[in-house]
Formats: C-alpha cells, structure tokens, sequence
C-alpha cells in the first residue's frame, strides 16, 4: 500500500472513532474524503455497465470502506457511520450523472450540473430511463422530507448504500423494526407518487 493511501486510510479512521464520540467537525471532514473515494470508484465500474444493467451500489460502497478504511481497527458503529457517510456520498454521485445525462438529452443544458464533479462522463453507460427515474426519485424523497424524514432517511441509505436494516439501525439508532416499517410505508409513498407523475419507478 502506498504512503498516501495509508495516510487516507488513518485519517479516516481516526475521524470515524472520532465522529462516534460526537465530534461534528470530524464528521464534515469525513464526507470529502468519502466522496473522492466514491466518485474514483463509481467511475471505475459504471463505465462498464451496459444499458439496462442494475447498479450495484453495494458493492461500491462497501468497496469504498475497505478501500478507504482499517476495517480491522474501526468498531461496529464506527464501520456502520462510515457506510451511511458513503451511501450518502454515492446518492450525490448518481444524481450527478443522471443530471449530466438528462442534460445532454435535452441539447446541452448543463445549468444544474457540477461537471468539475464528472470526470470523462460519456464514458459512464447510464440509460437515459434509469437517470430519470433516480432524479424522480430524489424530488420525491425531498418532498417526503418535510413531513417524513425518518422514511427518507431509511430510502437513502438502503436504495442508493445497499445498507442492511441492522446497518441502518445503528446509524440511525433505533430498532430495526423500525427501520423496516419506516421503508415500507415510505415504499408505498413513493411508488404512488411516482406512478401519479407518470414517471415510472424503481425497484424500490
């Protein structure tokens, strides 16, 4: 391993250990490091995938922390904070090139995209139907946040993270019950709005 990626990797987990006791200001400096990671990694597979394809965000973000992290040093809550950070990190990502390919559908208006963020991005195999259904998606789920933030919490880290309802519990510190009843009624939320828009859906 290379010098700076130990040095990223001990950062990092000297910022997790950190955010676990509370400390704010590691938690903001740990979403920029997650971010880098995310987006060199997200390039990486999603280039490769063909039209279609389902995106395997778990696999990304879960490659992210073993990239990023000593997962043998980091506790469970530590490990479990890390992958909420990076589920958020790729909902960012994803948005980001669903943007960029709405936009080049439309003739080139780039207004809302931050393209210093997409690196070589015609080479990413997004299908255009895929791009606007995640960027449906995230309108909904900014709707749902003003009278349900729990289940649109619960939506991000399981549809864009792939985290498990135990992993979302303990970021989120409450039962897994819990965790299951908000995804449910928040499912059922966001397939009727959806569906009322003629947007069509995800496999929520």
């Amino acid at each position: 391993m290379s010098e700076e990626k130990s040095h990223s990797r001990q950062n990092v987990t000297q910022l997790l250990q950190a955010s676990r006791a509370g400390d704010q200001k590691a938690i903001n400096d740990l979403m920029p490091l997650v971010y880098d990671e995310m987006k060199n990694i997200a390039h990486q597979k999603l280039r490769f995938e063909r039209n279609g394809h389902t995106l395997d965000t778990t696999a990304l973000v879960h490659e992210a922390y073993f990239k990023l992290i000593n997962h043998e040093e980091v506790e469970w809550q530590s490990r479990a904070h890390f992958l909420g950070v990076a589920a958020l990190a790729m909902k960012r990502i994803l948005i980001n090139y669903a943007e960029y390919k709405q936009a080049v559908k439309r003739g080139g208006d780039y207004s809302r995209v931050k393209m210093e963020e997409i690196r070589d991005p015609d080479s990413v195999h997004l299908p255009d139907s895929t791009a606007e259904q995640i960027l449906a998606l995230d309108e909904a789920l900014e709707r749902m946040k003003t009278f349900n933030e729990r289940g649109s919490k619960v939506v991000e880290y399981h549809f864009f993270g792939g985290l498990t309802w135990d992993e979302i519990s303990t970021i989120m510190g409450v039962a897994p019950i819990t965790v299951r009843r908000a995804w449910n009624a928040a499912r059922l939320w966001l397939n009727r709005e959806l569906n009322q828009k003629n947007r069509g859906q995800l496999s929520l």
